[in-house]
Parts: C-alpha cells; sequence; structure tokens
C-alpha cells in the first residue's frame, strides 16, 4: 500500500534529517520566530466566498512526473499575483520529488500563507515546518494514532501554526473533531488506491459544523466541479495538478474565482 511505503519513507528520511539538524536545534530556530496568529487563517477561510489553497508541486505517485519544467518560486509568485488564499507546498521527496528548501525559499519571496504538505509524522516536522516558513501544516488522521493527532494540534497552535486535519471517511472525520481539528481538509483521493470521487466531499460536508473551514482536495478539474463544490458550501479547494498543468496558471484560477 502506498501509504505505508510513504510513512516508512518519511520515517528513514527524518531520522537522517535529525542527524544534520538536531532536535534541539530545530526546536529553537522555530521558537527563535515570530509566533503567527493560527486563528487569522482560520477566520479567513470562513469568510463568505470559496477560497483556493494551490499547490507546487513537480509529480505524485499516482501521476508520476506532472511538469518537467519546475520554476516553483516564479510559481508561487503567480499564485500570489492570482490572490490565492494559501499555497501548499510539497516537500515529500521521495513520492512527490518535493523539497524543505522549497518552502523555505518561497517563504522569503511571498507573503501568502504557506501550507507545509507533507505526511508530518514527527514533532520535529513541526518545528521544522515554522523554521522554514509555514502558516500551516498538514496532519493526516489516517497515519496518526488519537494521541499523536491531539498532541501535534497542540503543538502547532503552540507554534502559532494552524493546521488542516485531512479525512477520508466518517470514521476518520470523527476522530479528527475528536481531537479538537479546527479546519478539516477532505481528501477526494483514497490514499490507499488512489481513486478519486468528489462526492467524498460532498458526502461529509453537511457532518461538519459552519464554524469550521471545509477544504476539499484532490480531483477537482473545472468550472463543474467549482460550481457543485460551491452549492454544497464547502470553504475551500486545494488544487494541485489543474494550475500546475495550466498554460497560464493566473488564467486558470481567475475562471475558477469567478464562478
Amino acid at each position: 500500500m502506498i501509504l505505508d511505503d510513504l510513512v516508512s519513507a518519511t520515517k528513514k528520511r527524518i531520522e537522517q534529517e535529525k542527524q544534520v539538524i538536531s532536535p534541539a536545534e530545530m526546536e529553537q530556530r522555530a521558537n527563535e520566530l515570530p509566533n503567527k496568529d493560527p486563528n487569522a487563517i482560520i477566520q479567513l477561510f470562513l469568510q463568505p466566498r470559496l477560497h483556493f489553497i494551490a499547490e507546487i508541486k513537480r509529480s505524485s505517485p499516482s501521476k508520476g512526473t506532472i511538469v518537467t519544467d519546475f520554476p516553483y518560486l516564479e510559481i508561487a509568485q503567480q499564485y500570489q499575483q492570482a490572490k490565492i488564499d494559501a499555497i501548499s507546498v510539497l516537500t515529500e521527496p521521495d513520492f512527490f520529488h518535493g523539497d524543505i528548501h522549497y518552502l523555505k525559499e518561497i517563504s522569503q519571496e511571498v507573503t501568502t500563507p504557506l501550507l507545509r504538505k507533507d505526511f508530518t509524522i514527527d514533532p520535529y516536522m513541526i518545528y521544522q515546518a515554522k523554521a522554514n516558513g509555514a502558516s500551516l501544516i498538514l496532519l493526516i488522521v489516517a497515519i496518526l494514532s488519537d494521541e499523536q493527532l491531539q498532541e501535534y494540534l497542540q503543538l502547532a497552535k503552540k507554534l502559532g501554526l494552524a493546521a488542516l486535519v485531512e479525512v477520508h471517511d466518517e470514521h476518520e472525520l470523527d476522530k479528527a473533531l475528536n481531537a479538537g481539528a479546527e479546519m478539516i481538509g477532505v481528501n477526494n483521493r483514497n490514499l490507499k488506491d488512489f481513486t478519486v470521487d468528489l462526492n467524498n466531499s460532498l458526502k461529509l460536508r453537511p457532518l461538519v459544523d459552519s464554524s469550521i473551514p471545509f477544504i476539499t482536495e484532490s480531483g477537482i478539474k473545472d468550472v463543474t466541479d467549482i460550481a457543485r463544490l460551491k452549492q454544497a458550501n464547502v470553504n475551500g479547494v486545494l488544487i494541485g495538478e489543474t494550475f500546475m498543468k495550466a498554460p497560464d496558471r493566473i488564467e486558470k484560477i481567475k475562471q475558477f474565482q469567478g464562478v
């Protein structure tokens, strides 16, 4: 199962990264930076319109290489120019060809809030996210115990980071809400077999209170998808491949924003 492989590769990678920058040093680097207000991001996504998180990614396990040309700083600037609400930056290297350095460099180029997109399985990664300029982190319920989820949510808040808690079904959604998630992301892609179904978000939407931003992720291809999600009162959409492959990213975003 790909998810197991991703977690296993992430464990190995983090242990190696701790040899380069120790947990104590990473914690110090994170703590030296001023705390942002995570509630400001939550309130932003609760404003009455459809919000957009645009993703910067080179490839994925399901699609292989998405783009060969990858001027990530230029893409981040395009997203900011298009008034995107947040930018998701893939930092997972083995399966998505991401890099933590992309996050760091992009944070020095744009003021748009940045989501560190990775498979967070260790507190080290949360300190690392802050130290490299993230405003949000991703917590995936499928790979965390209830205790880890609660601990990581508390740590993120302490560091001034918002947390997008990703779920795929009703059971995971219950776990997320019980742990105190303040922002829910529903992945329309099943991480076990990588099939995509937009109805997954539509089915779970009524189960989340309107005080919690509800973000739908994966499989959003065109204005018809945007219209369906908007009608279902989702707060935001996270879009990667569709924007990355667009010949004119700013124009494509404007099309979607205009729905």
